[in-house]
């Protein structure tokens, strides 16, 4: 589709190993596919969607809330599904053993949460806001903000992985995963402040949409 990235991005220099470089294979999906396997309400604990709340201590940072709907391409609530995110703390490090970058960890807060989409495909996390890092993908490359979405609609054939990113962020313009969107498409990407959803004296709150589609091989139903 003309808001989908190209899968070679020269800019990104990791697409360069990434990209596939001979035309795909379409594979008729099966039933097993199309239909499961599916997550219960009893895998997901509903502690799971608060990442200030992991840990014994309070994490350092900017309390935000995030929240939104999932829907198809028709606009249709995608409802109970799974969502998951990830993220840098504050000081913009994953808790991660490849994450090297000296900036210091956060012993209150991991950076991943999860939850189901209710049955209008709302979902809600709270969190910290992320902070920006370097990247070795050009000379002084910086990511801005922002947090990894997964899901995985109504099945495993849907599954989308996005990022989420803030709204006025100077580092935004540069940063080369994010300019691989086309133009037009772009906004999509940048949630929106949202001071109605806002707690009081507690937490702003940002709204990020999600819309998911078939893959492109998947048969119309």
């Amino acid at each position: 589709m003309e808001s989908d990235p190209p899968l070679a991005w020269p800019p990104y220099r990791s697409t360069a190993l990434r990209a596939p470089t001979l035309p795909p294979v379409p594979l008729p999906p099966g039933r097993t596919e199309l239909t499961g396997p599916v997550f219960g309400e009893g895998d997901v604990r509903p502690t799971d969607a608060d990442l200030t709340r992991q840990h014994a201590g309070d994490p350092l940072g900017e309390r935000i809330v995030v929240h939104g709907r999932v829907v198809d391409t028709d606009g249709r609530p995608v409802s109970h599904t799974l969502v998951e995110v990830w993220q840098t703390n504050a000081a913009g490090r994953y808790r991660h053993a490849v994450d090297r970058h000296p900036a210091p960890l956060d012993p209150n807060f991991t950076g991943a949460g999860r939850c189901l989409t209710d049955a209008g495909g709302r979902y809600r996390f709270v969190t910290i806001r992320p902070g920006a890092y370097p990247w070795k993908n050009s000379p002084n490359a910086w990511r801005p903000a922002h947090i990894h979405f997964s899901l995985f609609g109504r099945a495993f054939v849907q599954r989308l992985v996005t990022q989420m990113y803030f709204p006025g962020d100077p580092l935004l313009p540069h940063d080369a995963i994010a300019n691989s969107v086309p133009q037009a498409a772009r906004d999509r990407l940048v949630a929106a402040l949202d001071l109605d959803a806002s707690v009081p004296e507690w937490a702003l709150a940002y709204r990020f949409d999600l819309v998911l589609r078939a893959t492109p091989f998947e048969e119309p139903r």
